[in-house]
């Protein structure tokens, strides 16, 4: 991929350090993420045109707080410094941080105080902006000024505009910020100069020739599991080598109603892919027998697809590399680098040490779910195919809570299938992000005609994200709802109540585990 301009993102361990690097995208600017703990002297011989400096869990005054060099800010390359990263600014270059008695969380009005700022043109006097922090800046460094106040915070936002240095305390990334994405773009085409001409057929063309370059004439093995995640890597690694990709679909006896059929059929006939079906799921069943805590789990579901991919490996012969479909939010809520850990995906945390192959191809590993799906659509995979609805690597043995028996999948996929059909109906799939039911480990007493029932609770979730980071819930039609409930109360065998979910990403994820 040829980059006129390039974006630093310096990780410090915050949640949203991958959204962030979206928004630029979204602008047409091409970005790339490095650790904080990245050398100076490497930064300056990349000729970056700005860098941003992430969120972050820590205080810049805990022993353990990642710093920065002072050199980073006497590159001349614009630096903009969002919430830990506009601390870090101000303490390493001479500000003072302090500790604040109110702490400022979510929606909050602020103030622009320096009207002709670069990084707030176009943004009102007052507007609403996402906070999350407990320390703030109580002084800016010398030659700094503050551009923006609000009622708990003196320095929401400050610059140094001759060494084009400026920090926000607040996310601009999150959209909550009602003018967030202009900010990050006055930074970007305003402070940065720059012209944003990148494009996802850019990233195509690159990743593509980087394949070819990495594998050569080897061979890689693909886990398909039919999502939109796994379809697309598959399809984009194919373009690369053809049929030096060996595509295997296991089978763990833990996919959505009639799933297993349709992969082999798309990827078989359509895309004439080498493609091994492996029938896996009363042996998966019996690992997962008595286990209960979703951590566990996941990691046993990955452990257990990694084994499958050796033994067909060797079947097949020499193979070296391994395919995977991971994308952004998988790294970062399996908190790679300093992020917290939300949960482990079995393709990022799981995977076990001893993998057995030369190494992983993860063409998706820098894309969102919108770009997956764009890269899909240019692809010319099909619109069913790219627009399919999300799926976890571990399947529904994520969305059954407690243990995994064969009688809980076979009643969750018929309750998950009805409610997909009724959304489908209703012509909602567009509309709703993500869509699903989870089978609950609660039972409860009802009344089915003259007799008692003692059975278990269907939970039904849909939510709304453009990014899958942060996520608000869908606020489905009653009449939708209402079919669901009484289609699955009357078909589904072992089940007499249906609940759904009204609860925002964050404070929970978009899955129950």
């Amino acid at each position: 991929m040829v980059k006129n301009e390039t974006i630093l993102v310096l990780d410090f361990g915050g949640q949203y350090c991958q959204l962030i690097a979206r928004r630029v995208r979204e602008c047409r600017v091409y970005c790339e993420i490095k650790s904080y703990q990245t050398p100076v002297a490497e930064l300056v011989n990349k000729h970056y045109k700005g860098i941003i400096l992430t969120g972050g869990p820590n205080s810049v005054y805990d022993a353990e707080a990642p710093h920065c060099e002072k050199a980073l800010f006497e590159m001349g390359v614009p630096v903009l410094g969002i919430c830990y990263g506009a601390q870090l600014m101000a303490y390493t270059l001479g500000g003072k941080v302090s500790s604040s008695e109110v702490r400022e969380y979510g929606r909050t009005p602020f103030h622009v105080t320096l009207p002709d700022s670069p990084l707030f043109t176009q943004v009102p006097e007052t507007s609403v902006c996402w906070m999350s922090h407990t320390d703030y800046i109580s002084k800016p460094p010398v030659d700094f000024q503050t551009a923006a106040v609000s009622n708990a915070c003196p320095v929401a936002g400050m610059e140094c505009r001759d060494k084009k240095l400026y920090a926000v305390q607040f996310h601009p990334e999150v959209q909550h910020t009602e003018y967030g994405q202009q900010i990050l773009k006055n930074f970007l085409f305003h402070v940065c100069d720059c012209k944003g001409d990148w494009v996802m057929s850019s990233f195509i063309d690159q990743t593509i020739a980087e394949i070819r370059d990495k594998v050569g004439n080897k061979k890689v093995i693909c886990g398909l599991s039919g999502g939109v995640d796994s379809s697309v890597a598959a399809v984009l690694v194919h373009q690369a080598i053809g049929k030096n990709l060996t595509c295997i679909f296991v089978d763990h006896g833990m996919l959505r109603k009639d799933e297993g059929d349709q992969v082999e059929t798309v990827f078989r006939k359509q895309f004439d892919m080498n493609l091994i079906r492996v029938n896996v799921g009363e042996q998966f069943l019996q690992k997962l027998r008595g286990v209960t805590d979703p951590e566990q789990k996941r990691k046993i579901i990955g452990e257990g697809f990694i084994r499958t991919f050796e033994a067909e490996s060797r079947k097949i012969g020499k193979t070296e590399f391994l395919c995977q479909g991971t994308i952004y939010p998988d790294v970062v809520e399996s908190g790679t680098g300093n992020a917290a850990v939300i949960k482990s995906h079995h393709n990022v945390g799981g995977l076990p040490k001893d993998i057995g192959f030369e190494g992983l191809i993860e063409p998706l590993r820098n894309l969102f779910k919108d770009e997956v799906r764009e890269v899909g659509t240019q692809l010319g995979i099909p619109e069913e195919l790219v627009w399919r609805q999300p799926f976890p690597g571990p399947g529904l043995g994520i969305r059954i809570l407690g243990e995994v028996t064969a009688e809980k999948v076979a009643t969750l996929q018929e309750a998950d299938a009805i409610f997909r059909e009724e959304v489908a109906k209703a012509g909602l799939q567009k509309k709703i992000s993500q869509y699903f039911a989870v089978l609950t480990n609660m039972r409860s007493v009802g009344v089915m005609g003259d007799g008692r029932t003692y059975d278990y609770t269907v939970a039904l979730r849909g939510v709304t994200t453009n990014d899958f980071m942060t996520a608000e819930w869908a606020h489905i039609p009653y009449d939708v709802l209402g079919k669901v409930s009484e289609r699955i109360i009357n078909e589904v065998n072992g089940v007499n109540r249906v609940v759904y979910d009204i609860t925002s990403k964050p404070p929970a994820t978009i899955e129950w585990e």
